[in-house]
């Protein structure tokens, strides 16, 4: 995942909510997910932890390192001169079940369900890099009161509705309005609608996962 853009770190608010030990539970557990499927196997969804037995709504990103066209050496020799491409990304706004079995099942269904991509391989499902985004719940926030970087958008209107996770505005270097415009594009919606009776609502993430150099990346918080 890209880094924060310059203009934009300040309104990062790191937050520890998942230990070091939850967070490779977890990410091991989205691992294991995807392998179990392609080999037909079962795995416990049994939540080791209160904690893990805790419903929140959860987002998995997959991501797969490639080597840039024009570079012939691997990417474990070269890992400036490698991408990050986005394999999937599938989740669960509302809190419907515990979180430990929201990533496995949202890890599976990244892999396998979301129709942007052909499914992941035996051959990719080693070399993913997986992201968690775990939610709070989302509740009605006033536009003026949003914080990029801090807050995810969930955006309803006429029976549609788009959401888009708090690291997304960071990524691309939006502000404020051009983060709700977007959110109403997500949703099909005109961009204006926040502006129209579109319900406005806010959410938290805790964002983790896995990097090149083994340290975690937390992008936002509560």
């Amino acid at each position: 995942m890209s880094p924060p853009q310059p203009n934009s770190s300040s309104a990062v608010v790191p937050v520890q909510e998942f230990s070091d030990e939850e967070r490779v539970q977890l990410l091991r557990l989205a691992h294991d997910s995807i392998s179990s499927a392609l080999r037909s196997r079962e795995i416990s969804l049994d939540a080791p932890t209160p904690h893990l037995a805790e419903h929140r709504g959860v987002f998995t990103s997959l991501y797969l390192r490639r080597n840039r066209p024009d570079q012939h050496r691997q990417c474990q020799h070269q890992e400036d001169q490698c991408e990050e491409e986005l394999r999937g990304c599938v989740g669960y706004i509302l809190p419907t079940c515990p979180v430990f079995r929201a990533v496995a099942e949202t890890a599976r269904a990244a892999a396998f369900d979301d129709n942007r991509f052909p499914p992941v391989t035996q051959e990719e499902a080693p070399h993913l890099q997986i992201e968690l985004s775990i939610l709070s719940p989302a509740r009605p926030l006033p536009a003026q009161q949003i914080e990029v970087g801090r807050h995810g958008l969930l955006i309803t209107w006429q029976g549609r509705r788009g959401l888009l996770l708090p690291q997304v505005p960071i990524e691309r270097g939006w502000d404020r309005i051009t983060f709700l415009e977007q959110t109403c594009h997500k949703a099909g919606l005109p961009r204006d609608a926040w502006q129209k009776g579109a319900a406005i609502e806010a959410f938290t993430a805790e964002v983790f996962g896995e990097k090149s150099s083994g340290q975690w990346s937390v992008v936002s918080g509560q």
